[in-house]
């Protein structure tokens, strides 16, 4: 085995500490320091207790500085007592007249994710607890029904089982407080027959579904509107009583919608607390996680009376020196396991002198020990590769100073890395675009159209239900004014009355040239819908544009690092990075360029595609680019950790076709291999750095 400045030289920094995400998305978390906010975890999972107990809806406010961990916290959180309570993630509200459909969208997409171990998800086990806990009063018959129907596999779908068991719910849950019982209770049966579960779920988070689908559900119309949403969240408090709580967790609140004066709205997000507690819904937490700087600069603006409904307040405060001593050593722990003989501390190469020195107070949020160890491992690890010669790290000496020349190549190069990992994150998350409500696919357009210094963005450009759903903007280098509206809404009704807002919208002249953005159909010929379809985007200057699923990756991408900067958790080389600097990222990297969709509106030059697979061969030209950045941001490095790298971030890469890469990069004196006659499992790379 290797000694451990050997292991070292060829690793990546373990203190890399991208910022955390919906828990539900985060597939492989960091390792967890379990006496970390220990005290908070504690509190909450009685809170969670109590609510089990009594059933009694209850909030909180979970607040701390910035880089405390506030998200890793709630994911904690959900790893921890996943096995008590079903876990929602919200994300920011983009309209706050929407709150109520929001909700209800994030909360059906959370249930639908299956519990670490479990292969039923949140929704099933939903329904199999109720299940459970309602057959006790039941006659035998009506017990095997229910038991058979617990087996989710769909073996009868009869009009007279259906009927059954939404009789069996109406007498045990009642239909007092229930909206809409019959339909209701039908959709959660569809939900036991795999044939109309996703369609099911679909309808239950909001979907506009066409005809045919509401046929197949035995429902007469969609959830189209905040009193509906509403209703079928306060179904699911209802049902909850007869199950496990439900815990809604709000999470990055700097990224929600804003008054006129730019404060966060936060009156809305009270509003619907308060309507929840006067509602008396049942086997709630509700969990408001939001940066203490932000609660006190915007909480003055919400009603005393609402925020007196959220009575239990959970900070979490900066770790001790011995946390952030255990928090560096649980990312060192792979690495020291990998040599012989072990190091004597926990923490080598760092030291606790240093740390000492650096956090005279003995406390500091997490994500300031984790800066403070990538930038010290780093200075350990040039200096490994200068064979232990001078300079050496002046924290040896115990003089410590925070980096502060930063090289915008190595932010820029992080940058490009982080997006990689996180666009793979979304394509493995949105496989469709209706996955995503319009509105949120036009906000996502609108950032991407600041990032590129497009001019007087003004959103809602048509007016009444479906406002949210456009937007306009001045045609880049002309005066006209240029109008958007996206709708993948597939019932024919809603798409008639889109395109009667589209007419009107035209007619008062609001802009001179109007996209349809839709992928879906246009309906049949002899729909008034699809008669003012033709009328308005056919030989005229108007256009419909189908978005490809690639583009709504992009727009979902760049808006996810949008978000981290509003809550100031994206850190970049050590930098944490300004909505300003990321426009500036995004502008100079031109990853934006690749999306069609912003081609199509003329926003960006038409690109020259490359096929996937070009006469047989694969275009290596990300898996070029990855390389480089990679050994940028790491400096020095191991050449098998460089192969292994890129083999798990690109499925088609084998380590030939990685070696041949290298081989180019070092042709072209980009990169250069500092032992290049030893073994291949010896060898390291570095950056060569423009003089």
């Amino acid at each position: 085995m290797a000694t451990i400045d050997q292991v070292i030289k060829k690793s990546l920094n373990p203190f890399d500490n991208p910022a955390a995400r919906n828990f539900w998305e985060e597939q492989e978390p960091f390792p967890t320091v379990e006496s970390i906010h220990q005290k908070q975890l504690i509190e909450i999972k009685s809170v969670i207790a109590q609510i089990a107990q009594d059933h009694e809806t209850r909030s909180l406010i979970l607040y701390g500085d910035v880089g405390t961990g506030k998200t890793h916290f709630l994911g904690q959180l959900k790893e921890q007592l996943n096995d008590q309570a079903f876990f929602v993630y919200i994300e920011p509200f983009s309209q706050s007249d929407r709150i109520w459909r929001h909700i209800l969208r994030y909360t059906v997409d959370s249930l639908v994710n299956a519990p670490a171990g479990q292969a039923d998800s949140q929704l099933i086990l939903w329904i199999k607890s109720c299940l459970s806990t309602i057959e006790k009063g039941l006659k035998s018959e009506q017990q095997k029904f229910i038991d058979r129907i617990k087996g989710f596999f769909g073996k009868t779908d009869t009009e007279r089982d259906r009927q059954l068991f939404i009789d069996i719910l109406k007498k045990t849950i009642g239909t007092t407080g229930i909206y809409n019982a019959n339909e209701f209770f039908g959709v959660l049966y569809d939900l036991t027959n795999p044939d109309l579960y996703s369609l099911a779920c679909e309808w239950l988070k909001g979907d506009d579904l066409d005809e045919e689908s509401l046929k197949k559900l035995k429902v007469k119309q969609s959830i189209d509107d905040e009193d509906k949403a509403r209703g079928i969240l306060a179904n699911f408090s209802k049902v909850s009583a007869k199950t496990q709580p439900i815990v809604l967790c709000f999470d990055q609140l700097d990224s929600i919608a804003r008054l006129p004066d730019g404060f966060l709205d936060l009156q809305a997000l009270f509003n619907v607390n308060s309507t929840i507690y006067n509602g008396r819904w049942k086997n709630f937490l509700i969990i408001i996680s939001i940066r203490t700087e932000n609660w006190y600069n915007n909480s003055k603006r919400v009603q005393p009376s609402d925020i007196d409904r959220v009575s239990i307040r959970i900070p979490l405060k900066r770790i001790t020196l011995e946390e952030g001593e255990a928090l560096l050593a649980s990312r060192l722990y792979p690495l020291h396991n990998q040599a012989n003989p072990k190091p004597t501390s926990l923490i080598y190469p760092l030291n606790r002198q240093v740390l000492e020195k650096v956090f005279l107070s003995r406390k500091a949020t997490p994500r300031d020990f984790l800066t403070l160890g990538k930038q010290l491992f780093q200075d350990y690890k040039e200096w490994l590769f200068r064979d232990k010669q001078p300079p050496q790290p002046k924290w040896f000496d115990g003089e410590v100073t925070v980096e502060t020349e930063i090289s915008w190549e190595v932010i820029k190069a992080e940058f490009e890395l982080l997006w990689q990992q996180e666009y793979q994150k979304v394509q493995g998350k949105n496989t469709k675009i209706i996955l995503l409500a319009a509105p949120d696919l036009i906000w996502m357009l609108q950032q991407a159209l600041e990032a590129l210094q497009v001019q007087e963005i003004k959103p809602k450009l048509i007016s009444g239900r479906y406002a949210s759903y456009s937007l306009s903007y001045q045609q880049p280098g002309k005066r006209e004014r240029v109008g958007v509206v996206w709708t993948e809404d597939s019932h024919m009704n809603s798409f008639f009355n889109m395109m009667t807002a589209c007419q009107k919208a035209i007619q008062q002249n609001l802009c001179q040239t109007m996209y349809l953005l839709r992928a879906g159909g246009v309906g049949k010929p002899n729909l008034v819908g699809n008669q003012l379809y033709q009328q308005i985007f056919t030989s005229t200057n108007h256009r419909h544009i189908k978005p490809n699923l690639s583009s709504v990756h992009y727009l979902a991408t760049y808006h996810s690092f949008v978000k981290s900067v509003e809550a100031n958790e994206l850190v970049l080389a050590s930098k944490t990075i300004t909505l300003q600097e990321l426009q500036t990222l995004i502008r100079e990297s031109k990853i934006l360029e690749k999306c069609t969709l912003l081609q199509d509106l003329g926003i960006l030059s038409k690109q020259e595609t490359v096929p996937e697979d070009r006469n047989g061969k694969k275009d290596f030209r990300p898996v070029k680019d990855f390389l480089l950045n990679l050994i940028k941001t790491q400096g020095y490095m191991g050449v098998p950790t460089l192969m292994i790298q890129s083999v798990n971030q690109f499925s088609f890469v084998k380590e030939a076709d990685v070696q041949l890469l290298i081989d180019l990069l070092c042709q072209e004196q980009k990169v250069t291999i500092i032992n290049p006659k030893a073994k291949l499992q010896d060898q390291l790379i570095c950056f060569i750095a423009k003089t």
